[in-house]
């Protein structure tokens, strides 16, 4: 079952990893096991505040929706976003609705205020959670590959913005497993919904010019896809690409048929050019939340290539480079 969180003040009731990165040479090595909430901890949690500080507190945090139209804000594309999940999920007041991965509950935010429809949220980063509690969501700490109807009921809808890209493992892939993860997840989601029912996800794929995996190198060149790559990895240590939308679509056909495809590959790198205007703009708490860190950047090798993360921003550079891709898919209950 779930855990709830109720009456959240502060991340520290709920075991904040502290703001100073604590766990910061996380890495996967062979034969490791890992425990998928420390991943998002480590990736979502230590950047709880500076994503708070920078994007607001039910921050918007995935692929915005331009269609090619970049002279739009990108609050305005975030919410053109909504409103087309809405429309092609047939969303309205009342719905009930889950958001796998929900993040710091900008969408939640708009099912509730906007739309009036009845959202649930799963995540496993402690502070995402707490802050959608905070805010008044309805968000559990869970794993949200796994969630079943005797956790919450089914839903008439569910979404995933981005979450699915956390859900096979690199030793999944190494293994040669991640196809069967995934249809898991899949049989998962499915078990969720009625027949007809629909669920929206967007996803980074890997695309026509990825590397093989032992061609990642942290002491490559600098401007080196392979490097790149392998600091891409420090940001999300056990977590592994599908190999384009076709590798989804074709796992989740079992279950579900596809019903939308478009890629967001040029509104990706579109959106995190407006974020990188905000991470940076002059916040005072954001700014000492810095200043806290400078002890760790000396000390802490792995740190710092967290730091070089928000420095050079390797998923843009692996969109701009066609690495990657990504994916806004809809589907159908079969």
């Amino acid at each position: 079952m779930e855990k709830e969180i109720d009456n959240v003040d502060t991340l520290e009731e709920i075991g904040q990893i502290p703001s100073t990165w604590e766990g910061s040479s996380v890495s996967w090595k062979e034969g490791q096991e890992w425990d998928k909430s420390k991943e998002m901890d480590f990736t979502y949690t230590n950047l709880d505040k500076f994503i708070r500080f920078s994007l607001g507190e039910n921050a918007h945090f995935s692929n915005a929706m331009y269609d090619g139209d970049y002279s739009m804000t990108l609050d305005r594309a975030q919410l053109r976003k909504y409103e087309f999940v809405t429309k092609w999920l047939g969303i309205k007041k009342g719905t009930r609705i889950i958001d796998l991965g929900c993040g710091w509950g900008g969408w939640l935010t708009y099912l509730k205020n906007t739309v009036g429809a009845n959202g649930y949220g799963v995540n496993l980063s402690r502070g995402q959670v707490a802050s959608c509690r905070r805010n008044g969501l309805n968000v559990f700490l869970k794993d949200a590959r796994f969630v079943k109807p005797e956790d919450f009921g089914t839903f008439e809808a569910v979404t995933a913005f981005g979450s699915f890209e956390h859900v096979a493992s690199v030793k999944d892939y190494l293994d040669g497993n991640q196809d069967k993860v995934y249809a898991d997840y899949f049989k998962h989601v499915y078990d969720l919904l009625p027949k007809g029912g629909r669920f929206y996800m967007q996803s980074m794929v890997f695309s026509k010019n990825m590397l093989p995996y032992d061609q990642f190198d942290i002491n490559a060149p600098k401007d080196s896809d392979a490097y790149i790559l392998a600091l891409l990895t420090k940001h999300n240590p056990d977590s592994w690409l599908p190999y384009g939308h076709e590798h989804i679509i074709r796992i989740a056909e079992p279950y579900f048929k596809n019903v939308f495809y478009s890629s967001g590959r040029l509104d990706y790198i579109q959106t995190n050019k407006e974020w990188t205007k905000l991470y940076y703009k002059w916040n005072l708490k954001k700014y000492l939340w810095y200043a806290s860190l400078i002890p760790k950047y000396f000390r802490d090798k792995e740190f710092r290539h967290q730091l070089a993360v928000l420095r050079i921003r390797p998923n843009r550079v692996c969109f701009e480079r066609e690495i990657m891709d990504h994916a806004r898919l809809v589907f159908e209950k079969v």
